[in-house]
């Protein structure tokens, strides 16, 4: 296999023995990133104005937190990205507050209702669905995610190239344990964005069968697994079924920190 500077980290990864070598490139990835985010992005202005707009999801603050290693960086990141939102939410304080006082009603019943009305059609709400509508972009916004996103993007690239041109890879590729259910999801997507129209359909035909082979082979370790709890199997060997239920997860969600 002819080695480039960009398919070495995917050929490493699918070298490892693995339930999704796919996984390995995004975990790698990840403690890339959040070690950038709390070190070299702190000095660089344009990394400080995309981490004052986006933050970090849930995940990647616990990583960056839970690893104690440079809490004053991730403060003032933190710091930051809270002053940015204060200023969002102060604009739509003022947008909501004369919204709601242009649209109180007064008078009797029937000029209350006609208020009501008349208010909906002005379109006084559009104020409370603009914050409702930042506030659920926020709640998915994450710098780390977006750079996972556009690398793994390239990643896939790389994969759907080297199965194409390269007949090593493409065996390393079909020896392998399948992979998890996300990662088959953005492979057979990257297989219709990248390939020609038949290379896709052997793609996720041979994917599907690597798949279900792998997915009926974990099912059966978990069965196993399930039933070494009964009395009954006390002195049957564990086989491969120790682990089975992490790798079942694996298998489900993608990479876990699971302890």
């Amino acid at each position: 296999m002819k080695e480039k500077i960009y398919t070495i980290p995917v050929t490493e990864a699918f070298e490892q023995d693995s339930e999704c070598p796919v996984c390995l490139l995004e975990k790698k990835l990840e403690a890339e990133y959040t070690d950038y985010y709390l070190g070299p992005a702190l000095m660089e202005a344009d990394c400080r104005i995309e981490t004052n707009q986006k933050g970090f999801c849930r995940r990647h603050f616990e990583m960056m937190y839970n690893r104690q290693e440079n809490r004053l960086g991730l403060a003032l990141e933190t710091d930051t990205h809270l002053k940015e939102q204060l200023k969002r939410l102060k604009e739509f304080e003022k947008g909501i507050s004369d919204a709601a006082k242009s649209s109180k009603p007064t008078g009797s019943i029937i000029s209350a209702f006609t208020g009501m009305r008349l208010s909906k059609n002005r379109g006084d709400g559009s104020a409370v669905t603009g914050l409702i509508d930042m506030l659920a972009e926020l709640e998915k916004s994450c710098t780390v995610c977006d750079r996972l996103s556009s690398t793994m993007d390239r990643y896939m690239d790389v994969i759907m190239y080297l199965w194409s041109k390269e007949d090593d890879f493409r065996k390393l590729f079909s020896a392998k344990k399948g992979f998890c259910l996300i990662h088959m999801r953005m492979m057979a997507e990257a297989s219709v964005k990248y390939l020609k129209p038949h290379e896709s359909a052997e793609f996720v035909e041979l994917l599907l069968k690597q798949q279900v082979e792998n997915l009926e082979r974990i099912e059966k370790e978990l069965d196993w697994f399930a039933k070494k709890f009964d009395y009954r199997y006390n002195d049957s060997p564990w086989g491969n079924s120790r682990d089975a239920l992490p790798r079942g997860i694996q298998k489900l969600k993608g990479f876990c920190d699971l302890k």
